[in-house]
């Protein structure tokens, strides 16, 4: 949909596409809140400060709605198709190494990692999991958040960029 279709949709109707770029009522209640918007830059605007404002419940809400790096999202839902395409750069190999961080990530902070692997290769994104391991929790939660914000973002812009039924 282009942005003259994202601002003319009935709120009911875009609630569901913009839940799956991010799965935060306050955030998509926002984005909802700003429109009509003029170009794509006053969107992202929107989007990017609200999604930088969330609270721990609100990241641990969105990151329900995630897979772990490496696992192949299943199903036909908007969310698992942009997973899969995001995650594309990660190889079988590559998803072992990753399974095991994941493991030891999730039982060190108790949650899944979250990157935004757009553009990210597999030994990036192991690189990055691996630095983050030596975090500690006030400083990974904002990572995450800025990870989350960045993903919200992006598939922001897909919803707008692409062609989406309405």
């Amino acid at each position: 949909m282009d942005l003259r279709a994202f601002n003319a949709v009935p709120a009911e109707r875009l609630r569901p596409m913009l839940s799956a770029c991010c799965d935060v009522d306050r955030w998509v209640d926002g984005v909802l809140a700003g429109r009509p918007y003029d170009d794509l830059a006053a969107l992202t605007e929107v989007a990017d400060r609200t999604a930088s404002t969330f609270d721990d419940a609100e990241v641990d809400t969105a990151l329900a709605a995630h897979p772990r790096i490496g696992d192949r999202a299943s199903g036909e839902s908007t969310e698992a198709s942009w997973s899969r395409a995001e995650q594309s750069g990660v190889g079988e190999e590559a998803r072992d190494a990753l399974a095991e961080g994941n493991r030891s990530y999730e039982a060190r902070f108790g949650r899944v990692f979250l990157i935004c692997a757009t553009g990210l290769s597999a030994a990036e994104m192991l690189a990055s999991l691996r630095e983050r391991l030596g975090h500690d929790d006030a400083a990974e939660r904002t990572v995450v958040r800025d990870e989350l914000r960045k993903i919200a973002v992006l598939r922001l812009t897909k919803v707008v960029d692409q062609e989406v039924p309405v």
